[in-house]
C-alpha cells in the first residue's frame, strides 16, 4: 500500500520566525511547532491479509516555526456563510484571539452577511474585530457577522479584499461556502495577489468529507435528544401515541442517527441513505401498526432528506445555494400515518415536532466550544504558514490540511454497513422497511422488533 499525499498549495517560502516562539524564549517546548514532514493517514486500520486501497496522507495542521506573513503588516478577514449553526461566534472569537493576541496582527475585519458582504456593490462596511469586541460573543448563538446563502462573483470578492489590503481570509461554512472560498483562492492566484484562503468547516449535518466531526453537531445531538424524550413522553401519554420528530439532515442522516442512539427511545430512524417503503407488509405503516398493537406508542425520527421518492416533489425549485428543495417529509409522514389508521378505524394520536431552527440558533455546548477553538487556531496557523485553498479537517483526533477541492468532491454519508448504523439498528430494533432482497448491508441485526423497547 502506497498512500498518496494530499496536494496542499503554498503561497511561497516561509521566512519569518513565528512570534509564538517568543512565548517561551528561554525554553520553548519541543512540541510547540509542527514540522512540514508530519502527515496523518486517512486509514489507520491495517488488514495483513488484504491490501487497502485509497489511503491518503494529509499534512498535519498546527503552528510552524517559520511563517509566510509578517504579522505587523498583515490584515485578516472572517466571513460566515450558510445556515446558522451553534459555535459560529466561538470560531470568530478564537480566530481573533489567535490572530491578534498570539500572532500580533493589528486589524481583523468581519465581513457582513456572508459572501454577500464581499460584493463591492452591496456597500456593506465590515466590522473591525478586536479582542475586546469579541470577548463574550461565545456565549451567544447565531453569528455577530450575519450570514447569507448563494454565490458571488469571485473576481468582485477578490477586488473587495484587495481594496482593503486583506492578506488572509477565513471562510466559515459548509460545502457551498468552501467551493466559494476555492474560487476566491483561484482568482487570487490568477491575479498574482498573495492571499491565504483558509476554510473552517461548518455544517451542523456533519456531512463534510475528511472532517470526523464538524462543530455544531454535538450541540444538535444534545438538543435533539431532549426533544425526542419529550416526543416519547407525549406518545406514552395517549392511546396509540406516535411521537414524530423531524431533524436536520438534507443529504446525510448523522443527526438523526446520533440522536436516536443518544436517546435510546426511538423505534424507527429514517435517513436519506436508507430508502424505505410506506405501503405493503414490510412498509413503515404496517410496521408501525404492529408496534402500536404491542406497545400502544412509538417514536419515529426522520431526517429532512429521507423518503424523498415517496413525498410529492416540488417543481425543480432550488434554494439560494443551488440545492434542490426537498419536500417536507415530516408533514407528509404525519398525514399518511393519520390517513392509514383512520381508514382502518383505528385510533391514532400523532405528535409532530420540527425543532430545526430552535436547534440551529443555540449556543455551542462544551464539546463544540472546544472543537471550535481548535479549528479556529489551526486555521490561523495554516494561514500564517502560507497555505491557501485548504480547509481544516479532523481525522483520528488530529487536525489536518485538506485541499478544498478534495473536500468538496462529495458529501460524507452514513455508512449503512458501518458501526454507527449497525448500532442504530440494534438500539431501535427496527425491521427492514422494504421487502426482502432490498435490504441494507446492516440488515443482519434486524428482525428483533418484537423484543425491543417498553
Amino acid at each position: 500500500m502506497n498512500p498518496l499525499r494530499a496536494n496542499v498549495e503554498n503561497l511561497g517560502e516561509s521566512v519569518f520566525p513565528s512570534p509564538l516562539a517568543g512565548r517561551h524564549p528561554e525554553a520553548p517546548h519541543p512540541n510547540t511547532f509542527i514540522r512540514d514532514s508530519q502527515f496523518v493517514p486517512l486509514h489507520i486500520t491495517i488488514d495483513l491479509d488484504r491490501d487497502r486501497e485509497g489511503n491518503v496522507l494529509f499534512e498535519r495542521a498546527g503552528p510552524r516555526e517559520r511563517i509566510y506573513f509578517r504579522p505587523e503588516t498583515t490584515r485578516a478577514a472572517i466571513v460566515t456563510c450558510g445556515g446558522v449553526c451553534p459555535g459560529l461566534n466561538n470560531v470568530i472569537r478564537s480566530v481573533v484571539l489567535c490572530v491578534r493576541g498570539h500572532y500580533g496582527v493589528n486589524e481583523v475585519l468581519g465581513v457582513r452577511y456572508g459572501y454577500h458582504g464581499l460584493n463591492p456593490e452591496t456597500g456593506l462596511p465590515p466590522l473591525e474585530l478586536t479582542v475586546e469586541s469579541v470577548s463574550d460573543i461565545h456565549e451567544l448563538g447565531g453569528t455577530i457577522l450575519g450570514t447569507s446563502r448563494g454565490p458571488q462573483d469571485p473576481k468582485a470578492m477578490l477586488e473587495w479584499l484587495r481594496r482593503r489590503g486583506v492578506n488572509i481570509l477565513f471562510a466559515v461554512g459548509g460545502d457551498g461556502t468552501q467551493k466559494g472560498a476555492l474560487e476566491i483562492a483561484r482568482a487570487a492566484r490568477v491575479a498574482g495577489y498573495s492571499l491565504a484562503v483558509i476554510g473552517i468547516p461548518k455544517t451542523i449535518d456533519n456531512d463534510l468529507q475528511y472532517v470526523s466531526r464538524s462543530f455544531g453537531f454535538s450541540t444538535a445531538i444534545d438538543a435533539a435528544r431532549a426533544i425526542i424524550d419529550v416526543a416519547h413522553n407525549e406518545a406514552r401519554a395517549v392511546i396509540n401515541g406516535v411521537g414524530l420528530v423531524k431533524l436536520m439532515g438534507r443529504d446525510s442522516g448523522f443527526i438523526a442517527a446520533g440522536a436516536a442512539l443518544a436517546s435510546g427511545e426511538v423505534n424507527y430512524c429514517l435517513i436519506p441513505e436508507e430508502p424505505f417503503e410506506l405501503e405493503g407488509a414490510h412498509g413503515l405503516l404496517a410496521a408501525l401498526r404492529r408496534r402500536l398493537q404491542r406497545k400502544a406508542h412509538a417514536v419515529i425520527v426522520v431526517a429532512e432528506g429521507a423518503g424523498q421518492t415517496l413525498a410529492p416533489q416540488r417543481a425543480a425549485e432550488r434554494d439560494a445555494s443551488g440545492n434542490l428543495r426537498h419536500a417536507d417529509i415530516g408533514v407528509f409522514l404525519r398525514e399518511r400515518i393519520v390517513e392509514y389508521f383512520r381508514n382502518r378505524g383505528l385510533p391514532i394520536n400523532v405528535r409532530y415536532i420540527d425543532p430545526s431552527y430552535a436547534i440551529r440558533g443555540l449556543a455551542a455546548n462544551t464539546e463544540d466550544a472546544i472543537l471550535c477553538d481548535m479549528l479556529a487556531r489551526d486555521a490561523a496557523h495554516a494561514a500564517f504558514a502560507g497555505r491557501t485553498g485548504v480547509m481544516i479537517g479532523t481525522v483520528h483526533n488530529r487536525s489536518i490540511h485538506v485541499p478544498i477541492e478534495m473536500a468538496t468532491q462529495s458529501r460524507k454519508k452514513v455508512d449503512l454497513g458501518g458501526e454507527m448504523w449497525r448500532s442504530v439498528l440494534a438500539v431501535t430494533g427496527q425491521p427492514a422497511l422494504r421487502p426482502p432482497g432490498k435490504g441494507s448491508p446492516g440488515k443482519m441485526v434486524r428482525g428483533r422488533e418484537e423484543k425491543l423497547h417498553g
